[in-house]
């Protein structure tokens, strides 16, 4: 499953219940009588499952700096060796400039890497976010709706209870 496609479904549980739940006598004609015990349980789901979205969004991002720690380490690592072979042949002054600009150029295409690869990691980490905060915000306002359900069947009881 995508993330976010059992909490979306676990809403739709919860639609559901409220969309069977009877009407009451009283009419009432948006205001249903549902089990409590039910929403609570499928919330209670939901809740179980963000922890585990924020860890694979935080996983995500960790593997994406790993990556740009290793680009950097391995770019680190070839200029290194670019600049030793440029001492090793310091005699004749054209290697070691041609060395030097090999090594420039190296230096150049792995920072480019690294930007590029940083760019790609944020904006990842970016839309995996945005999808996190978008189902949030639905869920929050499934929860308020379901909420406003419940509250509106139970003052409903109450103001039947003077019968």
């Amino acid at each position: 499953m995508q993330p976010g496609e059992e909490i979306e479904s676990l809403l739709g549980e919860i639609e559901q219940i409220v969309e069977e739940g009877k009407t009451p006598f009283t009419g009432g004609g948006s205001k249903k009588i549902v089990d409590a015990q039910e929403i609570y349980e499928i919330i209670d789901e939901i809740r179980a499952r963000f922890p585990q979205e924020f860890a694979d969004s935080r996983r995500i991002v960790r593997e994406e700096q790993e990556m740009l720690d290793r680009a950097q380490q391995q770019a680190d690592s070839i200029i290194a060796d670019a600049q030793q072979q440029a001492m090793i042949l310091a005699g004749d002054q054209e290697v070691v400039r041609l060395a030097q600009q090999q090594a420039d150029q190296i230096r150049d295409q792995a920072s480019q890497y690294e930007r590029d690869t940083r760019y790609n990691a944020e904006s990842y980490a970016d839309s995996v976010l945005a999808n996190l905060e978008d189902h949030l915000r639905s869920m929050s306002g499934s929860v308020q709706r379901v909420r406003q359900a419940i509250e509106d069947g139970g003052s409903q009881n109450d103001d039947n209870q003077g019968w």
